[in-house]
């Protein structure tokens, strides 16, 4: 393995809110288990070389946090810039799915090639989207984005998996979208899946609760089924989408704009 394909991965919480497990979780009452608060934390996650940078979801925006009061910890615009990600140099942006808050900032890389899986662009552009179980996850203004995106020729779609780079892979699993994503990325420190909402929380995937908003519960399972694999044979790290615990499992981040915001997995090789 060579620098080339061995990265850091940088995870970095830019807002929060509080709720209960029984509008997290599907059908919770059916577990018999006590109702009680929960933390919901929103993270977006770059992945680094020497040589690369990817970015893994763009946060929500002001307006799609505001109008369902999301606490901002920081503007994803000014996390990005403490990471050093210039939108001018056009770094390659991996939508895990289109919901609110993994989209909201696109916007801010006019000229990044966007990787999708097809049966997420293909839904979130069709009728569907605007059905009521549907439309309460997404903001119009930015799926109308992505369209423009697609017909400027910005967006590559794919089936199943689709290498983004040596050392990083992106795969459909479903479930909690049509096209809900993971990526997988090799680090220094072992490779490392990044989730996002395939498994909200790490009790969810130890326990096998699907999330309250979801758009197929078998492909949920399965999902959980297929990261169960990954972290018994090859993988080292498993991050979850939206669990408060995340950042303390790994290095975290303890100067400047993000301290306290972020984690760091892996070394960031220099250029050789």
């Amino acid at each position: 393995m060579t620098h080339n394909d061995t990265y850091q991965v940088s995870i970095v919480k830019f807002g929060t809110r509080s709720t209960l497990k029984s509008d997290v979780y599907l059908n919770y009452h059916i577990y018999k288990t006590a109702d009680g608060p929960v933390d919901m934390d929103y993270f977006f996650w770059v992945i680094r070389n020497g040589q690369r940078t990817v970015v893994v979801d763009t946060g929500f925006s002001r307006q799609g946090g505001e109008s369902r009061k999301r606490t901002f910890l920081i503007e994803p615009i000014e996390a990005f810039a403490a990471l050093g990600v210039d939108p001018a140099e056009a770094p390659q942006v991996l939508v895990t799915h289109a919901h609110y808050d993994h989209i909201g900032n696109l916007d801010l890389f006019p000229d990044s090639n966007i990787i999708i899986a097809r049966a997420e662009l293909d839904f979130w552009l069709s009728s569907f989207a605007a059905r009521k179980q549907f439309q309460h996850s997404i903001e119009t203004e930015e799926l109308d984005y992505l369209k423009r995106a697609a017909g400027e020729g910005r967006v590559t779609t794919f089936d199943d998996d689709y290498t983004v780079a040596p050392g990083i892979q992106m795969s459909r699993v479903g479930g909690h979208t049509p096209g809900q994503s993971i990526v997988t990325v090799q680090t220094s420190e072992g490779q490392v899946v990044l989730a996002s909402d395939a498994i909200h929380y790490y009790e969810e995937f130890e326990q096998d609760l699907p999330f309250m908003f979801v758009n197929d519960v078998r492909e949920m399972y399965a999902g959980f089924d297929t990261i169960r694999q990954l972290i018994d044979t090859p993988a080292s790290h498993l991050v979850t989408g939206h669990d408060p615990s995340t950042l303390d499992r790994f290095t975290p981040v303890t100067a400047g704009p993000l301290a306290g915001l972020a984690a760091t997995i892996g070394r960031k090789e220099e250029q050789s």
